[in-house]
């Protein structure tokens, strides 16, 4: 599979359009997710220097990936319009990601409104970015 196509300063913008939407998601539903995986405010916040800022480094390398991989894809099927990115980023969260995490979550015994909330946001992330990508072409 050739990346040559791929329009790089989209895929920057998808990730940062995406890091941006998990600040408002998980700041606007903050109580209901805490209540979810079982933990308050005060075990979240303990934690102190470097290793705090670790989460959002994963998650903002993990975006940029994420969006290569369905800008590559979107090439590839060329589909690369903003509803060839809402069609693709649909199928993928579909089929890869929530029945991903529903086997995770039910395994671990997660309470359905975390497979809710988590599975929410990354069908948004998916929506976004396939949406930004296809609006900025190859």
């Amino acid at each position: 599979m050739s990346f040559s196509g791929v329009n790089y300063f989209a895929v920057i913008i998808a990730a940062l359009a995406a890091f941006g939407l998990g600040a408002v998601w998980y700041m606007v539903l903050s109580r209901p997710w805490m209540k979810a995986v079982g933990k308050t405010e005060a075990e979240l916040t303990r934690d102190a220097g470097p290793s705090k800022a670790l989460p959002f480094i994963i998650s903002i390398i993990a975006l940029f990936v994420m969006a290569w991989m369905l800008a590559g894809l979107m090439g590839h099927l060329g589909q690369v319009s903003v509803r060839g990115g809402l069609i693709s980023g649909l199928f993928v969260w579909v089929g890869f990601v929530i029945t991903t995490m529903g086997v995770n979550h039910v395994f671990a015994g997660a309470k359905p409104a975390l497979t809710l909330i988590d599975g929410g946001y990354w069908l948004a992330v998916l929506l976004i970015q396939g949406a930004v990508i296809g609006a900025f072409g190859v």
